[in-house]
C-alpha cells in the first residue's frame, strides 16, 4: 500500500497536467481556427480591404494563438518563463538553421502582403507557373489552373520569380494576326478586320482599334490587328472575333494561304 500511495504521488501530478494540456491543446485550437475565420470574415467584409489581406490576417492571427497555447502547455510542466525564454531561443536557432528555406517563405508572405504584386482571383504567371490565386499564407500561395490543377507555390520562390499579372489593369490589348493570299487585295481586307472588329461591343473605341500590314511572309501578307478590350473579355474576343473575321473573309472571297507539298518525280 505504501508502495502504491508513492507511486500515485509520483505520478498523479504529472498525469494530471498531462491532461490539462491535451484540454488546453484541443480548446487552444479550436479557437485558432474559430477566431482566424472570424478576422477572415470581418476583414473580408470591408469593401476597402481585399481578400488577400482578409487571408493573410486570418494566418497571422492563427499561428500567434497557437504559440501562446505552446507556451500554456510548457508552462503545464513546470518550465518557468525565464528558462522557456532561453530555451526558445535556443530552438528558434536550430530551427532556423534546419529550416531557411521556411523562414524566407514566411518574410516573403509579408513582402508579398506589402507590396502586393497579386490578389485573390487575379491570373498570374510566377515563374513559368500560371494559374488564378487561390489563397496566400504565411508560407505559400496557391494557384489554380484553368482545368482546376492545385499549384503550390512556396513564398520564397515567389517573390524572387518574375511575377507576370495578367489582371492588374481593367483593360487589355487584343493582337490577332490574319495571312492573306498574296493575289487578294490588302486593303479589302483590312476594311473586313476592321468592320467586324467596330461591329463587337467588346472592342474598346479608345484607343481605337489599329489595323495594319505588318509582315510579308513566305506564303502570305500578315495583318495585324491591336484592339482594346476590358479584362474579362480578352479570351471571349480574341476567339470570337477570330471566327467572326474568317466567316468574313470566306464571304468576301478573300483566301488565307496554307502551306503545300509539291511533289517532283524525276
Amino acid at each position: 500500500m505504501d508502495q502504491m500511495i508513492e507511486q500515485v504521488s509520483e505520478f498523479g501530478p504529472m498525469a494530471l497536467a498531462t491532461i490539462k494540456a491535451l484540454v488546453v491543446i484541443v480548446v487552444g485550437w479550436t479557437i485558432a481556427g474559430m477566431v482566424g475565420r472570424t478576422v477572415r470574415k470581418r476583414v473580408n467584409a470591408s469593401a476597402d480591404i481585399d481578400n488577400t489581406l482578409g487571408n493573410f490576417a486570418a494566418s497571422i492571427v492563427r499561428w500567434a494563438i497557437l504559440l501562446v497555447v505552446l507556451i500554456a502547455v510548457l508552462g503545464l510542466f513546470g518550465i518557468q518563463a525565464t528558462s522557456l525564454v532561453a530555451m526558445m531561443g535556443a530552438v528558434t536557432l536550430a530551427i532556423g538553421l534546419a529550416l531557411q528555406g521556411t523562414l524566407s517563405d514566411l518574410a516573403a508572405g509579408f513582402m508579398l502582403i506589402l507590396f502586393r504584386p497579386y490578389k485573390l482571383g487575379q491570373y498570374v504567371d510566377i515563374g513559368g507557373t500560371a494559374g488564378t490565386v487561390k489563397d496566400l499564407n504565411l508560407f505559400i500561395t496557391e494557384l489554380v489552373t484553368p482545368d482546376n490543377v492545385q499549384i503550390m507555390v512556396p513564398n520564397g520562390q515567389a517573390w524572387g520569380s518574375i511575377i507576370t499579372n495578367y489582371s492588374a489593369h481593367d483593360t487589355r490589348r487584343v493582337d490577332l494576326t490574319f495571312g492573306i493570299d498574296y493575289g487578294d487585295d490588302a486593303n479589302k481586307a483590312k476594311e473586313i478586320i476592321l468592320r467586324s472588329a467596330v461591329s463587337d461591343q467588346r472592342v474598346l473605341k479608345d484607343p481605337e482599334p489599329w489595323v495594319r500590314v505588318t509582315n510579308l511572309g513566305d506564303s502570305s501578307v500578315d495583318i495585324t490587328a491591336r484592339l482594346w478590350c476590358d479584362a474579362p473579355d480578352y479570351w471571349e474576343l480574341k476567339f470570337g472575333l477570330t471566327q467572326t473575321v474568317k466567316e468574313a473573309f470566306d464571304e468576301e472571297g478573300i483566301s488565307i494561304p496554307y502551306p503545300h507539298t509539291v511533289i517532283v518525280k524525276s
